[in-house]
């Protein structure tokens, strides 16, 4: 579908070129299976496109008989929802691209094509591309050339370049479906092999808009390259973390069961409350919203709604982090700490962490658990009721990790 001016507004369909067998790269198997922070490269790349908003599909590209393969170990692992094939690529890029344009769906109406070996591009690049292709037809990302540039033959230098005008190309690159058919049909035509997308357009007259791209969406095309992928990964983890800290008490009274940390602990009292009373989940659930600036509990589960009366901890934990999940965040730990003169805790505490780590999908490692009392001070100190604190640290899923997707195989550590 296009506006009056034929310009593209229907779906989004990406094309995910990785069909190269990486030979010269010396690793024994293709470079966008190595592993890379825990996941394969190729995983990385993917994931990027699972996060932004406005692809509807991705097709991914690799080399013939590794189809099964890609989906078994790269795809299926990490719970992608938007991939709608994996097919085989040719000898060339250029005619991977082409069999990736062949498995999109009709409907497809903007198509961006991105290396399966850039795993590090940006979403919010991705989503400029994107944008900048529906207003004019053709976009790419690209950054400018800082250094001076000679041109040499000979090994003797013929001239200085203007700099100025130059600019080094990157994926994504992004067209409407018609021009990108027509370039690649004109392409195969003429026998003509391009090293981009966006020099097959330019061969029709049509003009390819600019996006300022990142010097960090880079190329994984040595063994150097590699390593610092992992370097940026890690940087990326450590600078966009994201601290919540919750707290929650309730009343002790007779004849309610006591609920702490998902486990029912034996006591002669239990928690009142509209939901099951477990302070300890609920504080981690008021952590984890607020760490994602969600609001509350409160907010999420109100006391006035009859769905929520007796609801269990462990269910608001999976709602929460779920929530937390579509705002784009991981969970990377969390600490609680339950006040209470008694019941003591200790003995099980191993299996809070384990039902907690698993309502939330992430391994056990991640939680921990402990209580301290208040030397009998205070409604805690009088055993009136129980408080629980909790603080949470999330880490953005655009910079994908081991453990981030929840409910799968983890990779690494």
């Amino acid at each position: 579908m296009a506006d009056t001016d034929g310009l593209p507004t229907g779906a989004v369909g990406v094309i995910i070129p990785a069909g190269g067998r990486g030979l010269r790269f010396g690793a024994g198997q293709p470079k966008q299976f190595l592993e890379l922070g825990g996941w394969p490269v190729l995983a990385h790349t993917l994931s990027r496109f699972d996060l932004v908003e406005a692809v509807d599909q991705v097709v991914v590209v690799v080399p013939e008989g590794l189809e099964r393969t890609t989906r078994e170990k790269t795809v299926e692992p990490f719970g992608f929802t938007k991939i709608a094939a994996v097919v085989a690529g040719g000898e060339t890029r250029q005619e991977s691209v082409y069999n990736g344009f062949l498995a999109l769906d009709d409907e497809v109406d903007l198509v961006v094509v991105h290396d399966g070996v850039r795993p590090l591009a940006p979403i919010g690049l991705i989503e400029s591309v994107i944008d900048a292709a529906r207003e004019h037809g053709a976009a790419i990302a690209a950054v400018p050339v800082r250094d001076t540039l000679k041109q040499v033959e000979g090994g003797v230098i013929q001239t200085t370049l203007d700099r100025r005008l130059m600019w080094r190309a990157q994926t994504p690159q992004a067209f409407d479906r018609l021009i990108l058919a027509e370039a690649l049909a004109d392409a195969r035509r003429s026998g003509f092999t391009g090293t981009d997308e966006a020099q097959l357009v330019e061969r029709l007259g049509r003009p390819v808009f600019v996006v300022p791209g990142v010097e960090e969406n880079i190329k994984i095309t040595s063994p150097e390259d590699l390593v610092l992928a992992e370097t940026l990964i890690q940087c990326g983890r450590e600078r966009d973390m994201r601290v919540g800290l919750g707290f929650d008490v309730h009343v002790l009274a007779q004849g309610r069961k006591l609920m702490l940390g998902c486990v029912a602990i034996p006591f002669d009292r239990g928690l009142v409350g509209h939901s099951d009373g477990d302070v300890m989940a609920h504080a981690l659930c008021d952590a984890l919203l607020g760490a994602a600036g969600l609001g509350d509990i409160g907010g999420l589960f109100p006391d006035t709604d009859p769905k929520w009366a007796g609801a269990a901890g462990e269910t608001l934990l999976k709602i929460t982090m779920d929530r937390v999940r579509s705002a784009g965040f991981e969970l990377a730990g969390a600490d609680l700490t339950l006040l209470a003169q008694r019941p003591k805790i200790k003995p099980h505490a191993p299996r809070m962490v384990e039902t907690m780590a698993k309502a939330l999908g992430v391994d056990a490692s991640r939680v921990n658990v402990k209580a301290t009392t208040t030397e009998g001070l205070g409604y805690v100190g009088r055993e009136e009721g129980l408080a629980a604190q909790a603080v949470a640290l999330l880490q953005r899923k655009n910079c994908p990790g081991p453990g981030s997707v929840p409910g799968k195989r983890r990779l690494g550590v």
